[in-house]
């Protein structure tokens, strides 16, 4: 049997190579550093159809505007430009747990926008969405 001291030197050199691992998100390192790491999170509570997020302006640190769906059911995004219209643009369904979705693109900087979702599933747990500009 080895000694107790051995078997925590053994664990304590084994934790660095837990560490070298894949990273956890699947965006290239370059895109998760500029665009996707300022991203706001929003959270809607359990009961209603679902709501905006925002507002938010556009920036240059993206190109587009992006959400990421992090619930346990998908959802429907889309952008309202506040200064233009009350209207939805496009409407993009969002998986449940999903990667980053382009619900807008080629807006430029300074823009100032509301992100809906949309979806009867509310009614029984809440949103949790991630928004990247």
């Amino acid at each position: 049997m080895a000694h107790p001291a051995a078997r925590l030197l053994a664990a304590t050199a084994a934790l660095p190579l837990l560490a070298v691992g894949s990273p956890a998100s699947a965006e290239p390192a370059g895109l998760a550093a500029t665009c996707y790491g300022g991203a706001v999170r929003s959270y809607f509570e359990t009961g209603g159809w679902g709501g905006d997020a925002g507002p938010y302006r556009t920036s240059s640190r993206c190109q587009d505007i992006n959400v990421r769906n992090d619930s346990a059911f998908g959802t429907e995004a889309c952008v309202i430009f506040v200064d233009k219209t009350d209207r939805c643009n496009r409407i993009t369904y969002l998986p449940a747990r999903s990667g980053w979705f382009t619900v807008a693109t080629g807006v430029k900087d300074g823009v100032n926008f509301r992100v809906r979702f949309s979806n009867l599933r509310y009614e029984y747990e809440p949103l949790v969405a991630y928004h990247a500009f």
